[in-house]
């Protein structure tokens, strides 16, 4: 089968490989069921996208945005969660605790995949939506605090549509979180390096050395807390282990924002 994407967007196939390749492992770190249906539903040969780096990489981050989504919703149970950019993703099921609304946003051309085999659940609901434009903010249900889920996003924007997206949510939201996928300059000039982007047709861009540039773009955020994906990487391999040590910064990050 022949999948109609945008080049961006097909990078969602990478962590869909991943995630799928991974749950049907017997040690499996994380278990997706969604990826592994699509996977199954859509036919396609994804091994192209599942190399080692790329692999230990989505299941890191997978590992700490589900124990840092968690850490926030306990704090507040009743969040308004948005994974802006979903793609493939089906977080709901790690964190749902019973109360929180969920909504997974992205592009007509990915949700129509994703409509697939999955349908809209009980505080689940898919809705079309570009994180450069401010539609899919309006007719959001009024909750205490908002958490805006952005993985594998803004590493494809330019530092002008960063801005962009980044005032639309503060513009948005009176007050909320931001759970951001943050990557370094080098690999911003080194797409067709990585062992599975380079495979689409992507491009990384505006890529930071710290979390605080986003500071600069959007001073009513502040920033929390900013982790390597090594942190996890590391426990699992020693190649993981010896990348973390020589080249400590180049891995991407996860950057926690409030405002």
């Amino acid at each position: 089968m022949e999948l109609q994407i945008g080049d961006i967007q097909e990078t969602a196939l990478i962590t869909l490989a991943i995630r799928a390749s991974e749950t049907a492992r017997s040690n499996a770190r994380i278990k997706d069921y969604l990826a592994k249906e699509i996977i199954d539903t859509l036919g396609v040969e994804f091994s192209q996208y599942d190399h080692f780096m790329s692999h230990e990489g989505v299941v890191a981050r997978t590992i700490m945005y589900k124990n840092q989504l968690q850490e926030l919703i306990d704090q507040y149970p009743d969040a308004l969660c948005v994974n802006l950019g979903c793609g493939f993703d089906d977080k709901f099921v790690q964190v749902d605790n019973g109360q929180i609304m969920w909504y997974d946003v992205d592009l007509p051309d990915i949700l129509s995949i994703r409509r697939k085999v999955c349908k809209d659940r009980e505080r689940c609901v898919m809705k079309e939506g570009s994180a450069l434009e401010s539609d899919w903010t309006k007719g959001l249900p009024q909750r205490s605090t908002n958490i805006i889920v952005m993985e594998g996003v803004l590493e494809y924007f330019t530092k002008e549509q960063v801005e962009t997206c980044l005032n639309i949510l503060c513009d948005s939201f009176e007050h909320g979180y931001l759970l951001a996928e943050l990557h370094h300059p080098i690999l911003g000039r080194n797409t067709k390096h990585h062992d599975s982007v380079k495979y689409t047709n992507a491009e990384f861009h505006w890529g930071t050395k710290s979390g605080r540039e986003y500071l600069e773009l959007e001073p009513r955020m502040s920033l929390i807390s900013e982790r390597s994906y090594n942190e996890e990487m590391k426990k699992y391999s020693f190649r993981a282990k010896l990348f973390a040590f020589f080249l400590p910064f180049l891995n991407n990050r996860l950057a926690v924002y409030k405002w």
